[in-house]
């Protein structure tokens, strides 16, 4: 009685200890030393991350040795969709942009700014 609250353990005759899984023997098994070496090391990876507000997306994701067949995917998924994605990002940048001020709101914020002025050096 350390103070910690603790499960209270509840009888389970058909318990039979902490289980594991079995072991099956295979006789056709023969432990081949040289599969390691038969892939080379990996040359290349590719993979198409994108940050969008909602969190982060991994596309066209290609492992290879090859830099042409690389390009040759690129070609077809990236490049291809490029263009059109960055125009409706830059779209939808614009429709969330707050709206900007015009010349003409600044120039009516300097005439009260100069008016502000004339008004300090008048006593009341």
């Amino acid at each position: 009685e350390d103070g910690k609250w603790e499960a209270p353990m509840v009888p389970n005759p058909k318990y039979k200890g902490e289980w594991s899984a079995k072991k099956i023997d295979n006789p056709n098994y023969k432990p081949d030393d040289k599969l390691p070496l038969i892939r080379k090391p990996l040359k290349f990876v590719g993979i198409d991350v994108w940050q969008v507000k909602s969190g982060t997306i991994f596309d066209n994701i290609i492992i290879a040795d090859n830099a042409a067949e690389v390009d040759a995917i690129v070609d077809k998924t990236w490049k291809a969709t490029k263009d059109a994605e960055k125009a409706a990002h830059d779209e939808q940048e614009k429709k969330d942009a707050p709206p900007t001020k015009t010349d003409d709101s600044k120039d009516d914020e300097d005439k009260d700014d100069k008016d502000d002025k004339d008004d300090e050096g008048k006593e009341e």
